[in-house]
């Protein structure tokens, strides 16, 4: 029986299930608790390396046979709105911003269900209720943030996103949003607003989470110029997006064993001082 947490953390592999993404194909992931000393250095250094953060815990997809999940982020120095994203922030002028410490409220998550009800009635946190919701916000050992967006004639909201600080840049965590009006694009005018939130705070990288080569739900992430994805250990450009179909095959996928060997932690003795 351990008493005590050990000093590096310890990685751990989930049990295959349906991937959400391609069809006929299996997911799991590696992962590990966010926890103990150094939880922000953890937090920086494993997102700079492709993980993603739930709760009180950093995941990176690891699948036996696949390794097309890639981590994204826009180079917010390499970054300009398309027409189309010109358009979205001209039709989205209205809404206000207000960003909090992570607290969970009753209008945040009627939202967040009628959100999931109609795009994702099927999927993995189609059954949260208001505590596991709850959950989700506030559980947080880091600098973490909810950015609200309310119209500014109604003060309904419309949009919000739960948003971490890390020390090159913010990592939108989780995003969701008013599913009836799809012509105003607030998934994407969300993205583009945080993208000024860097820029006025000096952080260089907007982390999106997981851009899939081949899936149609992930195709967006793609639209945005300066975008770069985490492959074979190191960031690259991503300019031409069939250029990485080929991460779908199995001969790309590395052992578990060889991928936890290959993860650079950070030197936390300074944090336990």
């Amino acid at each position: 029986m351990r008493h005590t947490l050990p000093i590096a953390p310890q990685f751990y592999v989930t049990a295959p299930q349906p991937c959400p993404y391609l069809d006929g194909r299996m997911e799991r992931k590696l992962f590990t608790a966010l926890q103990g000393d150094g939880v922000e250095q953890l937090n920086n250094s494993l997102s700079q390396q492709g993980f993603r953060r739930s709760q009180n815990v950093l995941y990176r997809p690891s699948c036996s046979d696949c390794s097309a999940c890639l981590s994204a982020r826009i180079d917010v120095s390499k970054f300009s709105p398309s027409r189309g994203q010109k358009r979205t922030l001209k039709r989205n002028q209205s809404l206000q911003r207000r960003a909090t410490s992570p607290w969970a409220t009753e209008d945040q998550y009627a939202l967040f269900r009628t959100y999931l009800d109609s795009r994702h009635a099927d999927g993995g946190m189609a059954d949260m209720d208001v505590f596991e919701y709850a959950a989700m916000i506030e559980e947080t050992p880091i600098r973490t943030r909810v950015v609200e967006y309310t119209d500014g004639d109604s003060s309904a909201l419309t949009a919000v996103s739960l948003t971490d600080v890390l020390d090159d840049g913010l990592s939108m965590v989780y995003s969701f949003y008013r599913p009836d009006v799809p012509q105003r694009s607030l998934g994407t005018f969300m993205i583009l607003d945080h993208i000024d939130i860097a820029k006025e705070a000096g952080l260089p990288y907007i982390y999106l989470g997981y851009w899939v080569p081949g899936s149609q739900k992930m195709g967006y992430k793609a639209k945005f110029n300066g975008l770069e994805v985490y492959t074979r250990g190191q960031w690259q450009p991503m300019d031409d997006p069939d250029a990485f179909n080929d991460m779908a095959d199995p001969l790309m996928t590395d052992p578990i064993a060889e991928q936890v060997a290959n993860i650079h932690l950070p030197d936390t003795r300074s944090a336990r001082r």
